[in-house]
């Protein structure tokens, strides 16, 4: 029977701002998940996202659609980033599922049967983004110490799960289980910035969200994030189901990996949880670094001031490839620690290690095969004095590979694979297969130079399955082989693995070089048109203010909220750099003010001078190309695209109310 493992990412806030931020937990499961099932085990891997809360309540509200409407395109969205970086999720859980929300019950009715869970009232900070309760003591200069964003007070019935009887058992598990929560660093920081100093009970239903999970006892509570988004880690394996067969077969989980911000919702409450529940605990929890842009946090809960790089992982991808930008993040950043992203480290790893180093050996060897042997890989004949050398490097891969990836150092088994591809490439400069093919006597060592530097790449490209999803397929098709016949590391612990006597396949460079100026440019004009086009976008609800097919019914109080008066165009200019704006200056009574309005298409700068308009005079200003605009146009579209703005019956003054 096959040895099983089980990992888990944490389940995503969907957010529908993704980033290359989001994608470097998943990007590591997936590694490890490959890896391990190459060992031969039996693997279930589980992502999700965490969809209930007072966040995604309100920007429902806000878009005027039902929460559940609200998140499912971006659902969408996440899987479609994890199906572009090639993830290969065995199960996908969402919090609004339907098992996941009867078990969540389940599991709150049974810690409330057991006394783990009581009502009382709570009165504190809490902050929205993070979704988190905090003390006095706890705030950092009056705020979140996560997000640092503002926090409120809030006072409300509720239930709270008994969290502080648990804080000496979880030091005491800590001290017999050392490899439990992972790396040291991240112990130290759970006992003694919230252990020793003593676990308060903690909240676990609001009565003022109503987007969550109802208490069934209790249903004008719903249940918090804790045990809602916490427990999906058990329910994704139908615990609190009537089949519950995967979690007798996988829990506990082997890993629980996730950023060092969340490490103690995962080492402090999900242990207690468990153990109110008498379910054994995960034998690993790693929080790993963050990935920064030009020093900063690549955050969800804050608006995050990222340089002006590419960080949208689809368009990454769709420029560079999965495999590159996989590559990148299992080899730049230093695992457990904070890495730093930029276009330029991207580009670099590609041109340095893949197109120089990985691609450059694989062309030049299947080249020369075919210059020398006919397109044939020869068998081995006479040995050369380099070859001892090479051979040892790559049967000393394995165990380097193999101690590294049980550490979770993906970094450091990545770069003993490339030991492998240099020491290949100083093989080919040191036998110089090109002199040796000019003389008759040494035909016998080339074809050894050839065997041994077609066998160290196909090596490679087996070390790098987990890592890559397409090019080892592809180095491996160059030898005539099948990569799906290469599930696992059987076949390079030894050196001699290759079949002689078999046709090369030429195939296009796996990754060319890039120039780092060319892509620089080409990404910041990327950049900028996709700014200006999100700017622009800005400006439609100003052409379809009435557009009653996907705006809520208001009342007539929320209608008087807004003002609307006659504007007299006094100036009137295009918006450089955009197709749609007109910047104009308009007069209401002594007052001068600037619109920008998205009509350039429909109506001339000169045209619009001394026409009388309706305007919305309370609007909130924003910036468009640059430009603060101080209130809104209004028009009127037929079904053909048609515009024409809205203006007053008859010859009123400017500045005048329209009620």
């Amino acid at each position: 029977m096959k040895e099983k493992y089980y990992i888990t990412t944490p389940i995503y806030y969907p957010s529908g701002n993704w980033h290359i931020g989001h994608c470097y937990t998943t990007v590591i499961c997936d590694c490890i998940a490959r890896y391990q099932k190459m060992l031969g085990k039996d693997v279930f891997f589980l992502t999700g996202t965490d969809e209930h809360g007072q966040k995604i309540e309100k920007k429902a509200a806000e878009k005027g659609v039902t929460p559940i409407e609200f998140v499912n395109p971006l659902i969408d969205d996440i899987k479609s980033i994890w199906n572009a970086l090639d993830i290969s999720y065995d199960k996908f859980i969402r919090t609004t599922d339907d098992y996941h929300i009867k078990a969540v019950q389940k599991i709150f009715k049974t810690l409330y049967d057991k006394g783990e869970i009581y009502k009382s009232e709570y009165e504190g900070w809490y902050c929205t983004p993070c979704e988190s309760f905090w003390t006095d003591s706890q705030l950092k200069d009056g705020k979140c110490p996560d997000c640092g964003r503002p926090v409120s007070k809030e006072k409300e019935e509720s239930y709270f799960f008994r969290l502080s009887k648990y804080a000496d058992r979880l030091i005491k598990y800590y001290e017999e289980n050392p490899e439990f929560l992972q790396p040291k660093s991240r112990v130290n920081e759970m006992i003694n910035n919230f252990l020793k100093p003593g676990l308060q009970d903690l909240c676990v239903s609001r009565t003022s969200i109503k987007w969550g999970i109802p208490v069934t006892f209790d249903e004008k509570h719903t249940i918090y994030v804790w045990i809602d988004a916490l427990t999906n880690y058990i329910t994704a394996l139908g615990y609190g189901s009537e089949d519950d067969s995967l979690f007798k077969k996988y829990w506990p989980a082997d890993l629980h990996l996730m950023g060092k911000e969340i490490v103690r919702f995962h080492s402090i409450i999900w242990p207690a949880i468990l153990m109110a529940l008498d379910i054994p605990l995960p034998k690993k929890v790693y929080g790993h670094g963050w990935l920064l842009i030009g020093g900063d946090k690549l955050s969800k809960s804050k608006e995050d001031k990222i340089k002006f790089e590419l960080t949208d992982p689809k368009q990454l991808v769709n420029r560079y490839g999965s495999d590159a930008l996989r590559y990148f993040l299992l080899r730049e950043i230093p695992f457990g620690s904070d890495g730093v992203y930029t276009n330029e480290n991207l580009i670099g790893r590609i041109n340095s290690d893949l197109a120089n180093d990985l691609g450059n050996l694989v062309s030049r060897t299947i080249a020369m095969i075919n210059k020398y042997f006919g397109g044939i890989i020869p068998e081995r004949e006479k040995e050369t004095s380099f070859d001892k050398d090479l051979i040892s490097v790559a049967e000393g891969v394995y165990d380097k590979y193999v101690a590294a990836m049980d550490a979770l150092n993906a970094p450091d088994a990545l770069s003993e694979v490339f030991k492998l591809v240099s020491r290949a490439n100083k093989y080919i400069d040191e036998t110089m297969p090109w002199a040796l093919s000019k003389d008759e006597s040494k035909i016998s060592e080339l074809k050894t130079v050839m065997y041994n530097l077609s066998e160290c790449i196909r090596i490679a490209a087996i070390y790098l399955k987990p890592f890559m999803t397409k090019c080892p397929n592809i180095i491996l098709s160059a030898l005539s082989l099948n990569g799906e016949d290469y599930s696992d590391f059987s076949s390079v612990k030894k050196f001699g693995g290759l079949k002689s006597g078999v046709k090369v396949n030429t195939i296009p460079p796996l990754f060319p070089r890039l120039d780092l100026k060319t892509e620089e440019k080409e990404i910041e004009d990327f950049l900028k048109k996709e700014k200006e086009s999100k700017m622009e976008s800005q400006v439609k609800p100003e052409v379809k203010l009435h557009d009653h097919s996907d705006k809520p019914v208001i009342d007539i109080e929320d209608f008087a909220k807004v003002q609307l008066k006659v504007a007299q165009v006094i100036a009137c200019e295009k918006v450089e750099k955009s197709k749609k704006l007109l910047k104009l200056t308009v007069k209401l009574g002594e007052e001068q003010r600037t619109v920008v309005s998205g009509i350039a298409h429909a109506y001339s700068p000169e045209y619009l001078v001394g026409k009388k308009l309706v305007m919305v005079a309370n609007l909130k200003p924003v910036k468009l190309c640059g430009i603060e605009s101080q209130g809104m146009i209004i028009c009127a579209e037929n079904d053909k695209g048609e515009l024409s703005f809205v203006s007053p019956e008859r010859d009123i003054e400017d500045g005048s109310q329209i009620f």
